[in-house]
C-alpha cells in the first residue's frame, strides 16, 4: 500500500502549492501596476516632457515674465529627479502610455522661450526634495513563474523530511516485525517513544523559535510524531493485543485530540500531516486479522478530529479532504469482507456517522450545501451495498433506514439537504425491487419504515409550509417508487407465497393517499394549482390506482377503470379551471384509448367498424367503448376554452359511432354516420367538429369505392378500356356514396357559418359522387366487358357520353334561377362543356381515333358516330369560345383554328367510312380515294374562305389558304405521281381550274373589302 501513502503526500504537496501561488500571483499583481507607473514617468521624461499631468487649454499661454521664484533654465534640458506629488497617474496599459508620450514630445517641440507653465499652488520640479524611494518604499521582488532553486531548494525540503520521518517510523515498526528483532512489548514501546520524541523535537523548535527561525520544522516534526503515535496505538491494540479495545479506544481519542491540539499550537500544516499519517496506519501497519469494528471506531475519530480542526480554523477544505479519505476506507473495509453482524454494524455506524453526523457540522454560514449532500449520497450507496452483501438481513435494513432517517432528519432542519433524502429513497426502492425471496412479513416491515421516512417527512413539510420542490417530487416519485417495488416483489416475480391481488391493489391504494393528500393540501393554498406539482400528484394518483383497479376487475374491464379514473379528473376541472387540471384531463382521457387497444379484445371490435369479421360478445364491446363515451361528453359540456371542446367534440363523434357499430348491421353504418352528423349539424351547428367527424367518416366509407373507380379511370386514361365491372356498384352508390353526399349537401346549404370557399368545397362532394354514379350507371347500361365489345360499342359509349356532358352545360347556361348567381352557372355550365371537349380530345382524338384505332363507327355514311363526336367537340368549341376571347386576346383565332381542323378530320374521316365501312382501318387507302382526298381538301379550302369572306373572318381564310397548299403539295407529290393519261390530265386541270378560282375570288374579296386585310 506503499502507493497510497505515495498520493497522500501528493496531495499535500498539491494543497500546500496552491494556496503558495495564490500568494504569489498577488505580489507579482502589486509589482507589475508599479512597474507600469514607472515606464509612463520614463516615457514622458525621455521626450524631455514634464512628469507634471496635461495643462487643460484655458491655460493662458504668455511671453515670460519675472516671477517672484523664477524657474532657472539651463541651456539642454536636464531629465529633473521625480517626486510623488509630480507624477502624474499610470495609463491603465500600453496604449495609454504612448498616447501620453506623444503628448508630452508635442509640448517639447514647442519654442523655448514662448511659454512658460506657472503652478502657483504646487511646487516645481526643482523644489520637491523629496523622491519617488522616499514616499513609497518598492517591495522586495519575488520571482514570478517557476523556480526550481527556490521551490526544491528553500521550500519543500523541511516538508519533505517530516514527510519522511512519519514514513520512517512506520516502515521502523514494520521492518521490527518482519526481522523478528525486538519483542511485541518492545516494538510498540519504541513506536510510542519515537513519537514523544518527535513531538518534543517540535516543542524544542517552538520554544526556540528566534533560533530556528523556520515554524515549519516544529510543524513537521509534531505531524510526524502524531502520526507515530497513530500507528502505535493501533498496533497495540490490533496488531498484538497487548492492549483492549477500550485501552486503545482512549489512546486513539488521546492521540486524535493531542492532534488537534498541536495544530492549534504549531500550525495547520500539523493537522495535514497528521491527516496523512493517521488515515496511512491502517495500511503501513499491518496484522494477522483485520478488526473492523476498531478500525471503523478508529477511522471515524480521525475523520472526526479533523473535520473539527478545519471548521474551527477556518480550513473546511481539511475536513473535506478526511471526510472523502474516510468514505473510501469505507469502500476498503466493505472490499475486504465483513465476518458478521458485529462488522456490520460497525461499519453501518461509521458510515452513518460519515454520512450524516459529520457534514451536519461541516457548513459555512450559508448552510450545508453540495459537499454534504455528496457525503450523504455515498454514505447511502456504500450502505445499499452492504445491504445487498448481508444478505438483506434486517440487521442490514435497518442499518439502512437508520441513515435514511437521519439523512431526512437533516432534511428536517437545512432544507437544502433535502435532495440526499430523496436520493437515499431511490436507492431504497431500487434495492427493495432487487430483494431475493424476500419473507413478507420483512417485506411489510421495510415498506411501512420507508413510507414513514420518505413519504410522511415529506408530507410533512408539505403541511408546515415548508415544502420544496424535491419534497413535492418525493411524495409522488416515491410513493410510485414503493408501488413498483412492491408490485414487482409480490405480483411479477412468480412466487408461491405471493399475496392476492386484492391486498397488493389495497397496498396501492393506501399509496395513493400520500400524492392525494398532497394534492388537496395544494388545492386548498393554491388557487392557480401549480403546473408541475399539480401534474406530478395527479400522474402518482394515477399510476398507483389505475393499476390497483385492474387488480380487482377482470381484463375486458380495464377500459371502464381507466374511463372512472378520467372521470374523476374532469370532475376536479369542472369545480376549478387550471391549465394543470385541463392536462390531466385530457391524459387520463388518452389513458382510456389506450386501456381500450391495449386489451386483447379490442381487435375485432376495431374490425367492426369497418365491417369487418363479427364481435365475440357484442353486449360486451357496446359497454367498453361506450364507458368512453361520459367523460367525453362532459369534456365537451364544460367550461373549458373553445380548443379542448372542438377536440371533445370530434372524440366523442368517433366513440359514440364505434359504440354502434358493434351492435349495428355494416350496411347501415355509413347511413347512421352521416344521420348522426345530419342530426347535430341541424340542433347544434356550432359543434362543427362533431358533425365534421360525422361527415369524415362517412366519407371514409365512399372511399374504397371511389378509389376503385378512380383507379380504373387512371388506366383508362392511360388508354386501357373502363370496363362495366369495374364502375360503381348499385350497392355502393346507395349505401356508401349517397348518405355522404346528402351530409354535404346539407353542409353547404345550411352551414351559414362557414366561408363560401368552404361550401363549395363540401358542395363539389356530391356533384362529383352524382356524376361518378351516373357514370357508373351509364358504364353498366353498355355492360362492356371485353375488348371485343370495347371495339364494338366503345365509339358509340363515348360519343353519347360526350354528348350528355354537353348537353348539360348547355343546358345550365340556359336555366334562370335567382337563387343561383350567374358566375356560378357559368362555371358550372363551362365546366360541363370543357368535360366534355376534354374528354373528345383525350379519348376520341387521341387514344381511340378511329383512324388508326380498331373503333367501329357504324355502317351508314355521315349518320354515324363520327358525326356525333366530332359535331359535338365543335359546337363545345364554339359554347367555350367567348369566354376563352375573354381570358385571352388570341382566343377567336385558336377557336376558329381548332373548328377548322375538327371539320378537317371529320370530312376526312367520313371519306374514309365511305370505302372501308365501320372499321375504318379495315383495308387501305387506294389511288382513288388518295385522288377525292386532295379534292375534299380543296372543296373544304374554298368554303372556309367563303365563311371568312361573309364572316368578315380573316382567321378561316388563312386557314384556307393552309388547307389548299397542303392539298396541292399533296396533289403533286402523291396524287399525280400514281396517275396515267386522261386521269393524270384531268386532275391537273381540275387543280388549276380550282387554283385559279379560289385566286380570283380571293383577290375580289381583298378588294371588295380593304379592310379584311387588316
Amino acid at each position: 500500500m506503499i502507493e497510497l501513502v505515495v498520493f497522500a503526500l501528493i496531495v499535500a504537496v498539491g494543497v500546500l502549492w496552491t494556496r503558495l501561488q495564490s500568494v504569489e500571483r498577488r505580489l507579482e499583481a502589486v509589482i507589475e501596476q508599479s512597474r507600469d507607473r514607472f515606464r509612463a514617468i520614463d516615457a514622458r521624461l525621455a521626450n524631455g516632457a514634464s512628469a507634471e499631468p496635461p495643462i487643460d487649454a484655458d491655460v493662458a499661454v504668455t511671453e515670460p515674465e519675472p516671477l517672484p521664484d523664477p524657474v532657472q533654465e539651463a541651456p539642454e534640458p536636464e531629465v529633473p529627479d521625480v517626486s510623488v506629488q509630480d507624477a502624474s497617474p499610470a495609463p491603465a496599459d500600453e496604449d495609454q502610455a504612448e498616447e501620453v508620450a506623444e503628448e508630452a514630445a508635442e509640448e517639447v517641440a514647442q519654442p523655448a522661450e514662448t511659454v512658460a507653465y506657472v503652478q502657483p499652488d504646487e511646487p516645481s520640479i526643482s523644489e520637491t526634495p523629496q523622491t519617488l524611494e522616499e514616499e513609497e518604499a518598492e517591495p522586495e521582488p519575488i520571482l514570478s513563474g517557476f523556480d526550481f532553486e527556490d521551490i526544491f531548494g528553500r521550500r519543500l525540503p523541511i516538508w519533505a523530511g517530516g514527510i519522511a520521518l512519519a514514513i520512517a517510523g512506520i516502515f521502523l515498526v514494520r521492518y521490527a516485525i518482519e526481522a523478528g528483532l525486538f519483542t511485541p512489548v518492545f516494538r510498540v514501546a519504541a513506536s510510542f517513544l519515537f513519537g514523544f520524541g518527535l513531538i518534543g523535537g517540535a516543542e524544542i523548535a517552538y520554544r526556540n523559535e528566534e533560533k530556528v527561525a523556520d515554524a515549519r520544522v516544529r510543524q513537521a516534526l509534531a505531524g510526524a510524531g502524531i502520526a507515530t503515535l497513530f500507528g502505535a496505538f493501533y498496533l497495540a491494540g490490533t496488531g498484538y493485543g497487548l492492549i483492549g479495545p477500550s485501552i486503545a479506544f482512549i489512546g486513539l481519542a488521546a492521540v486524535t485530540a493531542g492532534a488537534i491540539a498541536l495544530s492549534f499550537r504549531f500550525g495547520l500544516p500539523c493537522a495535514v500531516l497528521g491527516l496523512i499519517g493517521g488515515f496511512a496506519a491502517p495500511v503501513m501497519v499491518q496484522s494477522d486479522s483485520a478488526n473492523v469494528p476498531l478500525l471503523a471506531l478508529y477511522l471515524g475519530l480521525v475523520t472526526g478530529g479533523l473535520a473539527w480542526t478545519g471548521v474551527k480554523q477556518g480550513q473546511r477544505w481539511l475536513g473535506y479532504l478526511a471526510l472523502a479519505i474516510g468514505l473510501g476506507w469505507g469502500l476498503l473495509m466493505q472490499a475486504a469482507g465483513l465476518g458478521g453482524s458485529g462488522d456490520i454494524l460497525a461499519l453501518g455506524g461509521y458510515l452513518i456517522v460519515l454520512g450524516t453526523v459529520l457534514p451536519a457540522f461541516m457548513y459555512d454560514r450559508e448552510g450545508p450545501g453540495a459537499i454534504q449532500l455528496i457525503a450523504g449520497a455515498a454514505a447511502t450507496l456504500q450502505m445499499a451495498m452492504i445491504v445487498g452483501q448481508g444478505g438483506f438481513e434486517p440487521l442490514t435494513w435497518a442499518l439502512y433506514l437508520l441513515i435514511a432517517a437521519a439523512m431526512a432528519g437533516l432534511g428536517w432542519r437545512f432544507p437544502n439537504l433535502r435532495p440526499g433524502s430523496a436520493i437515499a429513497a431511490f436507492i431504497g426502492f431500487w434495492l427493495l425491487s432487487l430483494w431475493p425471496e424476500a419473507p413478507l412479513i420483512e417485506v411489510a416491515a421495510v415498506t411501512s419504515a420507508m413510507v414513514v421516512i420518505f413519504l410522511a417527512i415529506p408530507l410533512a413539510h408539505v403541511w408546515r409550509e415548508q415544502a420544496g420542490l424535491i419534497d413535492w417530487g418525493q411524495i409522488a416519485f416515491g410513493s410510485v417508487g414503493i408501488g413498483a417495488a412492491l408490485g414487482y416483489q409480490l405480483a411479477i416475480v412468480p412466487d408461491p407465497r405471493i399475496v392476492s391481488d386484492p391486498a397488493l391493489a389495497a397496498c396501492l391504494m393506501g399509496l395513493a393517499l400520500f400524492p392525494m393528500a398532497g394534492f388537496a393540501l395544494l388545492w386548498r393554498r393554491d388557487e392557480m394549482l401549480q403546473l408541475n406539482l399539480s401534474l406530478m400528484l395527479l400522474g402518482a394518483v394515477y399510476l398507483l390506482v389505475f393499476p390497483a383497479l385492474l387488480m380487482v376487475s377482470p381484463a375486458w374491464m380495464a377500459p371502464m377503470m381507466a374511463a372512472a379514473l378520467a372521470v374523476c379528473a374532469i370532475a376536479l376541472l369542472w369545480a376549478r379551471e387550471a391549465m394543470a387540471l385541463r392536462i390531466a384531463a385530457w391524459a387520463s382521457i388518452a389513458m382510456t384509448f389506450l386501456a381500450l387497444i391495449a386489451t386483447p379484445y379490442f381487435e375485432p371490435e376495431f374490425l367492426r367498424l369497418a365491417d369487418e369479421g363479427a364481435s365475440e360478445a357484442p353486449l360486451r364491446a357496446l359497454v367498453r367503448w361506450a364507458s368512453l363515451v361520459p367523460g367525453l361528453i362532459a369534456m365537451a359540456l364544460i367550461r373549458a376554452n373553445a380548443g379542448s371542446r372542438h377536440v371533445a367534440d370530434g372524440l366523442c363523434a368517433i366513440v359514440i359511432y364505434g359504440t354502434l357499430a358493434q351492435a349495428t348491421p355494416g350496411e347501415m353504418l355509413p347511413a347512421l354516420a352521416a344521420f348522426g352528423g345530419a342530426c347535430i349539424l341541424v340542433l347544434r351547428q356550432a359543434r362543427f367538429m362533431a358533425w365534421g367527424v360525422a361527415f369524415a367518416i362517412a366519407l371514409a366509407w365512399s372511399a374504397w369505392p371511389v378509389v376503385k373507380w378512380l383507379l380504373a379511370g387512371g388506366q383508362a386514361l392511360g388508354g386501357l378500356a373502363f370496363f362495366a365491372d369495374q364502375a360503381l356498384a348499385s350497392f355502393d352508390i346507395l349505401l356508401r356514396l349517397a348518405p355522404a353526399a346528402v351530409l354535404a349537401s346539407l353542409i353547404a346549404l345550411r352551414s351559414r357559418d362557414l366561408p363560401r370557399e368552404a361550401r363549395i368545397a363540401f358542395a363539389f362532394v356530391p356533384i362529383s359522387f352524382a356524376l361518378m354514379a351516373l357514370h357508373s350507371l351509364y358504364k353498366q347500361g353498355f355492360a362492356i366487358n371485353s375488348i371485343f365489345q370495347f371495339e364494338q360499342y366503345g365509339m358509340a359509349e363515348r360519343s353519347i357520353w360526350q354528348t350528355i356532358l354537353l348537353l348539360v352545360g348547355l343546358g345550365l347556361a340556359q336555366i334562370e334561377n335567382s337563387r343561383i348567381s350567374q358566375s356560378l352557372r357559368q362555371i358550372a355550365s363551362n365546366g360541363f362543356i370543357a368535360a366534355s371537349l376534354a374528354h373528345f380530345t383525350w379519348f376520341t382524338l387521341i387514344l381511340h381515333n378511329p383512324a388508326y384505332s380498331a373503333q367501329h363507327v357504324g355502317p351508314t355514311p355521315v349518320a354515324n358516330w363520327l358525326t356525333l363526336a366530332y359535331g359535338g367537340a365543335i359546337l363545345s368549341v364554339i359554347a367555350l369560345r367567348p369566354t376563352v376571347m375573354t381570358i385571352w386576346e388570341k382566343g377567336r383565332v385558336a377557336c376558329d383554328s381548332v373548328i377548322m381542323g375538327l371539320i378537317t378530320l371529320l370530312a376526312v374521316s367520313l371519306l374514309r367510312q365511305i370505302f372501308s365501312g365501320s372499321l375504318l382501318i379495315a383495308v387501305p387507302i387506294g389511288s382513288t380515294e388518295s385522288l377525292l382526298l386532295s379534292l375534299l381538301g380543296i372543296a373544304l379550302a374554298l368554303g372556309f374562305l367563303w365563311w371568312g369572306s361573309v364572316a368578315n373572318q380573316r382567321s378561316w381564310r388563312i386557314g384556307s389558304l393552309v388547307l389548299m397548299l397542303i392539298a396541292v403539295i399533296k396533289v403533286f407529290l402523291i396524287d399525280a405521281a400514281g396517275l396515267e393519261g386522261l386521269l393524270r390530265i384531268a386532275s391537273f386541270m381540275a387543280l388549276g381550274f380550282s387554283l385559279i378560282g379560289i385566286g380570283w375570288v380571293y383577290s375580289r374579296q381583298l378588294r371588295s373589302h380593304p379592310a379584311l386585310t387588316q
